[in-house]
């Protein structure tokens, strides 16, 4: 499962702006550079993140200078573990694609190692999927609206990155078999249940119950309504 948590980046000029928008798909992105850390982006330290002693984490009016945030940052924790940081609300506008995607797109970075480390590299692409799930069961999003930064760049609604597939071939994985998996993962989530009867009197509710666990449906139930 998904280990989510919540510290938004309350002192970003992003966040302060506040603009709304009405989510229509998912970009992915990584951040370029060899610190799998939370830390380095998140902060200040709840406890889990540990302390970044430079305090250079995207917590501050502009980052390193730039005017840039995204909704969420996976990587690793103090401890090692591996978790997703929420860091905007999900329908604010973000600042990360360089392009029209901002306007559309729900967005997430994921801290890069030195991208040689399969075992980094499986967890976090886990955790990525697994906040996919997520945002599309919440959102309504169609697993195909998934895009990564080149991507968007190819599209006409980013600027020109290459991430994320400077690594995940690295690792026998691409953008495409990212959205399989969030949409096998989506299928797993969601329910289709069929109604097998409507019944003004309980007990003949009761009977039809008693007959389809009998069938073997053992899950069946009454809803009233």
């Amino acid at each position: 499962q998904m280990n989510l948590n919540r510290l938004y980046l309350t002192k970003n000029e992003c966040y302060r702006a506040g603009q709304i928008i009405t989510p229509k798909g998912i970009m992915v992105h990584s951040t370029g550079a060899n610190n799998p850390h939370l830390k380095r982006y998140v902060g200040p330290d709840d406890g889990k993140l540990g302390a970044n002693v430079y305090r250079n984490h995207w917590n501050q009016a502009r980052p390193d200078g730039r005017q840039v945030c995204v909704h969420a940052f996976i990587g690793r924790l103090a401890d090692g573990s591996i978790a997703t940081y929420q860091t905007l609300p999900w329908n604010y506008r973000a600042w990360h694609s360089g392009g029209t995607a901002n306007n559309t797109h729900i967005s997430f970075e994921i801290c890069e190692d030195d991208l040689t480390d399969s075992v980094y590299f499986n967890a976090v692409y886990k955790e990525a999927v697994e906040l996919c799930i997520y945002l599309c069961d919440k959102f309504g999003l169609d697993p195909e609206n998934i895009v990564d930064h080149s991507e968007g760049c190819k599209l006409g609604v980013a600027s020109n990155h290459r991430d994320v597939m400077h690594w995940f071939p690295r690792h026998g994985k691409s953008t495409d078999t990212f959205r399989a998996d969030v949409l096998d993962g989506l299928g797993l989530r969601r329910l289709y249940r069929v109604q097998v009867g409507a019944f003004r009197d309980k007990v003949n509710a009761e009977k039809m119950l008693a007959e389809v666990k009998m069938a073997g449906f053992k899950d069946a139930f009454i809803k009233f309504e």
